[in-house]
């Protein structure tokens, strides 16, 4: 008799590299724990609905324990035919059980089966991932008060902007992972749809109560078609989505410390735990942790390009393709958990050199403020803006920097510059004058950051 829980039907064996290249249990098997703990719910609501007697739910849930056991102790052995999770525990519940474990599959499909383990697991493993982003963002936010007094360059076309704040870029990377925070807390809503009681694509015939089972599991709602539910994996899609979009913002937020972690820059230090060194050259100090999270973002978007590939064209319902839901959903778990963890160590220990930082504000990024200047004498933007313009074309013509011009010069532009203009070469004042709200300002950064330590403690 067939060991497979679709064996039946068949009377010869498969192709040794087709048994291979349908099993999943090499990779599924890290859903040990969310598959008994639906097959012990689906256990009880079967007693509930009077298709077994409690005292077989019973035991069917404390063999499953045992086989719960067994895998977290690492001593479950796998056996031939067990070609995905569901089966190889099946299998262990009978050997332990005999035939009442047999029971425990009526009325369900392993369709719906492994649509509520996925989404189950998936629950389990959002915890985690939010945790961590919340402590990456609580760094941030930290540090941004700790820091506000630091000001640096601002750049735009990676050129030389405006002055800011060391603590408003941080913070503006800080914002970013707040939305990822945030769109994480809402696709988690979709992903807690129970699957469950769906059967094969039909519906479950046995009157199974499956917000009982919803209850059971934690699930927020009960997926509301039965052929839907068994085939959909826009939760998968979706947190594929969130997990690109989250290693974006952390690769853009790399790549601006790895540019002003450069000799060239020395903005900032790399900490030795996150940094490697060359081969070849003994001088060399690499940022390789931020050179990785760079990298493995593209990784992450492959996976969600290659999964719509393969859910674009699938009839309704459940089809095999579906399993190649699983491997890229577990990669980009497990590089999410580790790049947020790394991003977060990265920054709590990187060193800022703040000498650096101001040695390379230059006269020049006062430009708008001395177009600003002419426009608190009522002069109009348009206009100043073309005088700041003539104002530094005369600076380079006389080989002086911007702060360089004297009032005199600066009249020959516009008659209304006067002696008060050199308080426009300053550039905290640049910075201070930015205080509408999202500016720069150390009223402004205290705001955010506040706004933010409000919401990480609204979200606890």
């Amino acid at each position: 008799m067939s060991t497979k829980l679709w064996g039946g039907r068949f009377t010869g064996g498969n192709d040794p590299l087709m048994e291979a290249f349908n099993a999943s249990i090499s990779f599924d098997k890290r859903m040990w724990r969310a598959d008994i703990r639906g097959s012990q719910a689906y256990a009880r609501a079967l007693a509930r609905s009077g298709i077994i007697r409690g005292d077989e739910a019973e035991r069917l849930v404390a063999g499953l324990e045992r086989v719960a056991d067994e895998w977290a102790a690492g001593v479950f052995a796998l056996a031939a035919g067990d070609e995905d999770i569901h089966t190889a525990n099946e299998r262990r519940l009978t050997e332990l059980l005999g035939d009442v474990a047999g029971k425990l599959h009526t009325g369900r499909s392993r369709n719906d089966q492994v649509a509520t383990d996925t989404r189950l697991w998936l629950l389990g493993e959002i915890v985690e991932l939010r945790r961590h982003l919340a402590e990456l963002l609580r760094t941030a936010v930290e540090r941004a008060a700790a820091e506000s007094d630091l000001l640096m360059p601002g750049y735009t076309h990676l050129q030389p902007a405006q002055p800011t704040r060391w603590s408003h870029w941080l913070l503006s990377h800080a914002w970013a992972w707040q939305r990822d925070a945030e769109r994480l807390d809402e696709l988690t809503r979709r992903v807690s749809s129970l699957p469950l009681g769906s059967g094969a694509l039909a519906g479950n015939p046995f009157g199974v109560d499956r917000d009982f089972l919803a209850a059971e599991l934690g699930f927020a709602s009960v997926a509301p078609n039965s052929l839907d539910a068994v085939s959909d994996r826009d939760f998968v899609a979706e947190f594929l989505f969130w997990a690109s979009l989250t290693m974006l913002h952390l690769s853009r937020w790399a790549e601006d410390l790895i540019i002003y972690s450069s000799r060239e820059f020395g903005f900032v230090v790399v900490a030795d735990a996150y940094s490697t060194g060359s081969s070849l050259m003994p001088q060399k100090k690499n940022p390789d942790s931020l050179e990785l999270l760079r990298g493995k973002s593209g990784r992450v978007f492959g996976e969600l390009s290659g999964f719509l590939m393969t859910m674009k064209g699938l009839p309704s319902t459940f089809n095999k393709d579906l399993q190649e839901d699983k491997e890229p959903l577990y990669d980009a778990v497990d590089t999410l958990r580790d790049s947020l963890q790394i991003a977060g160590g990265v920054l709590a220990t990187l060193t800022v050199n703040a000498e650096r930082m101001v040695a390379a504000l230059v006269p020049e990024m006062l430009a708008t403020d001395l177009a600003e200047y002419l426009v608190r004498k009522g002069i109009p933007f348009r206009e100043t803006h073309h005088v700041a313009g003539a104002a530094v074309r005369l600076a380079e013509a006389m080989g002086v920097p911007l702060s360089g011009l004297r009032a005199a010069d600066l009249q020959t532009l516009h008659p209304a510059f006067g002696a008060d203009v050199v308080a426009v070469w300053s550039f905290e004042r640049s910075v201070e004058q930015r205080d509408a709200a999202g500016g720069s300002s150390q009223r402004a950064v205290r705001a955010q950051v506040n706004e933010l330590r409000e919401w990480l403690a609204a979200r606890k």
